[in-house]
């Protein structure tokens, strides 16, 4: 059974809706109110608290942590400085994607790494030789993502974080309600927004410090629905839904090099050897299928409904089935992850779809279904994010 956050004493008051979800063994808030509009207008016009602290999250430390870190991940640590946080996969030895997250270098030997899925027993039996330590503090290391455009100035009226001079994917030390905390500008909404580490036991007196500066300026707490459309409008890939993480895969098809996942660029071949150098090498050279967006015809959706004699609506929350894509009559791969856009108004999907189709304005038709009969409409591949404004990288923030 799941088990509170140690934000939960906090959340749960707020969640009118008690609509909650199962993210590794914690309760997470799907929507605090019976609808979640407000949470994804906050994300995207004020500032959003959300609880992301079932994250599991590691340190690595010792003499050989750089070195380590390196000959797992597939970028190279070695161009890294302290403060810096890299987005990266890592692969097994077949250069399948095991998992994808960030790794912040807190200092020359000690990194703090984040997943999705529970890595421990990799990293250990990877470890050996390596004089590191990991250790698993997930659960002694709460966080919380600030998002949007409001949340510098969140951050600023309640933390004497240098904010002004913290870059894109850098993070820092500081006290934030007088606890010590790091902050990290980093994010999985595609949008200017931090991410906050702090102790299990001060977590309580951290959300209260932001809440108490976030009034003046609209901060809302925001749960996994708004989270998951602003996710898809920046692009950004979900595990166990946009791809299958090697470990679970059953199948071949379910397994993806970096190169499908369309993270080829956080390969990094000239390094020293880490797992699975040997495949990706062969593996940049055969791509058969990649992740890519599409951006469906909602022109041709009305068209549909209108053959029935129904108004379409905008789907509110993002769906999780696969859908079928096809050139003309042939299926060549599937949407993922779907969603409405509501600050683009567009209908939008992350998909995998056969090589040579994933050049960008190709045209595809994605499936749709209106009262139990299935139709295909129109489609463009696009290119990713979908939605990438300025001030999600822009230093200082405003």
């Amino acid at each position: 059974m799941p088990v509170g956050t140690p934000f939960h004493a906090r959340t749960f008051p707020l969640c009118e809706s008690l609509n909650y979800r199962d993210w590794s063994g914690f309760f997470a808030v799907s929507a605090y109110e019976t609808h979640h509009d407000h949470e994804y207008n906050a994300i995207r016009n004020a500032a959003a608290l959300i609880d992301i602290s079932p994250l599991f999250k590691y340190v690595i430390s010792g003499p050989d942590a750089s070195a380590f870190v390196n000959h797992v991940i597939t970028r190279d640590v070695n161009t890294m400085s302290v403060g810096q946080v890299v987005y990266t996969p890592w692969c097994d030895e077949y250069g399948h994607v095991i998992d994808d997250g960030t790794v912040s270098m807190l200092d020359e030997q000690r990194f703090r790494w984040t997943a999705a899925e529970p890595n421990l027993r990799w990293f250990s039996q990877n470890a050996h030789g390596f004089d590191v330590t990991i250790d698993d503090v997930s659960e002694r290391i709460a966080a919380l993502a600030l998002q949007g455009p409001m949340s510098a100035r969140v951050l600023r009226a309640c933390s004497d974080i240098d904010v002004d001079h913290l870059r894109y994917f850098r993070v820092t030390s500081g006290r934030l309600g007088g606890v010590p905390v790091d902050v990290s500008r980093t994010g999985y909404t595609g949008d200017l927004g931090y991410e906050i580490w702090v102790p299990a036991d001060h977590a309580l007196a951290v959300w209260d410090a932001l809440v108490d500066a976030g009034r003046a300026f609209e901060l809302a707490p925001a749960g996994m629905l708004a989270l998951d459309v602003a996710r898809v409008e920046a692009g950004l890939l979900l595990i166990d839904v946009d791809y299958v993480g090697s470990k679970k895969a059953t199948i071949l098809a379910q397994k993806y090099t970096p190169y499908e996942l369309g993270l080829g660029r956080l390969v990094d071949l000239g390094k020293r050897a880490f797992i699975g150098r040997s495949a990706l090498g062969d593996a940049a050279r055969s791509t058969e299928r990649h992740i890519v967006g599409l951006e469906v015809d909602w022109t041709d959706v009305e068209a549909v409904y209108s053959r029935v004699g129904l108004t379409p609506v905008a789907p509110s929350a993002a769906s999780r089935a696969p859908v079928p894509v096809r050139d003309g009559e042939q299926q060549v791969g599937r949407a993922t992850t779907t969603a409405w856009s509501p600050t683009l108004k567009r209908l939008v999907a992350i998909a995998c779809v056969d090589a040579p189709r994933h050049v960008e304005g190709t045209r595809l038709r994605f499936e749709i279904t209106v009262e139990g009969t299935r139709h295909f409409v129109g489609a463009t591949v696009v290119r990713t994010p979908f939605f990438n404004p300025a001030r999600k990288t822009a230093t200082p923030p405003q």
